[in-house]
């Protein structure tokens, strides 16, 4: 009988195969790494004591509004996971709200009660504030609107920004983080903090924040939205178009210039293009907000069983990553910390 043909073998020098073979060579070369001191846990904070119960926030599904009695428990499991850090965000009580966001001023605010728990049950952990007037106004703008009513009033709103940046820096906060999308805002906060001894304080700014619809059950968590009767809030006069490239770079430069630490781009997986664009012309760290939507969509998908929850955060945080995000602000840190840290 005849023997059987050999299997024809193609003349290749260069076989990529070769570095995906087995699980160990694919470690060995990965171009991408994530750990867990590059991420920032979002935490959103109520009143209540260590024996309050915490409210599960029906959008963003596993996390939880934390009363401040059991703030601190939360902060000490959060710097055992090696974080690096979390972002403080309060869902203030609607009779502490008014058309100008005063409570923000508060020197026994909600927030800044917070951060002493935090501070006091790990100090190793890194706060960011989020400086903005969102959660504090019954419009539920950013900052504080004209006298017509139908914008939010630049300069006006900065000069509030600017006092509140200190006493965030006052009650211990390391960073600062304006996500406001006021012009000059950055610049007024650097000011402002080394005026009053705060130099060590940094500043991350949202530069490049745009006006998205991908922020609903964040505004939801901090009850910032209005009521549904009335529409959905349109910042679009403050936060960039999401058709704009070229522009988060103008913003980014300028705000670098004003004095900023870390330059941030919101949301992150709609907006790798401008990720790798800051990457390319900074060397400041560059961040990354995975915002509430982008959260909410991958859950959600996964509890319809059409994606593998583990799989699609992993890849989405790589994706993150490997577009030149060096800090990653997302509601996946805890979770992907405990199994991967």
């Amino acid at each position: 009988m005849p023997s059987p043909a050999k299997s024809p073998r193609l003349d290749l020098l260069q076989r990529p195969r070769r570095l995906r073979r087995t699980a160990s060579i694919r470690a060995l070369v990965r171009e991408t790494r994530l750990c867990p001191a590059q991420l920032i846990q979002p935490v959103f904070v109520i009143e209540g004591g260590a024996k309050a119960k915490a409210e599960a926030i029906a959008s963003l599904p596993g996390i939880e509004r934390v009363p401040l009695g059991r703030l601190g428990a939360l902060c000490k499991e959060l710097a055992a996971l090696g974080l690096g850090g979390i972002a403080l965000f309060p869902k203030v009580d609607p009779a502490r709200k008014d058309a100008e966001g005063r409570e923000a001023l508060n020197p026994d605010s909600l927030v800044l009660r917070a951060v002493r728990e935090a501070k006091a049950a790990a100090p190793q952990l890194n706060l960011f504030a989020d400086i903005a007037l969102d959660p504090y106004t019954t419009h539920g703008h950013d900052g504080v609107l004209t006298a017509k009513g139908d914008d939010v009033d630049n300069d006006r709103t900065v000069e509030i920004l600017a006092e509140m940046a200190v006493l965030h820096a006052d009650a211990g906060f390391d960073f600062v983080a304006p996500s406001d999308m006021m012009d000059g805002r950055v610049g007024a906060l650097r000011r402002a903090l080394d005026h009053t001894g705060h130099t060590g304080t940094g500043i991350l700014s949202y530069c490049a924040k745009y006006a998205s619809a991908y922020y609903g059950p964040f505004r939801d968590a901090v009850g910032s939205q209005r009521a549904a009767k009335t529409g959905p809030i349109s910042k679009a006069t403050y936060q960039m178009d999401p058709a704009n490239r070229r522009e988060a770079l103008r913003e980014a430069l300028l705000d670098e210039a004003e004095g900023a630490d870390i330059l941030m781009v919101k949301p992150a997986l709609l907006y790798l293009d401008v990720i790798a664009d800051l990457r390319a012309h900074t060397t400041l760290p560059v961040a990354a907000y995975q915002v509430s939507g982008e959260f909410a969509q991958i859950y959600a998908a996964a509890e319809r069983g059409w994606l593998d929850l583990k799989k699609g955060r992993d890849e989405a945080l790589l994706a993150i990553r490997r577009a030149g995000a060096d800090i990653i602000l997302t509601y996946f840190a805890a979770s992907w910390a405990r199994e991967n840290g």
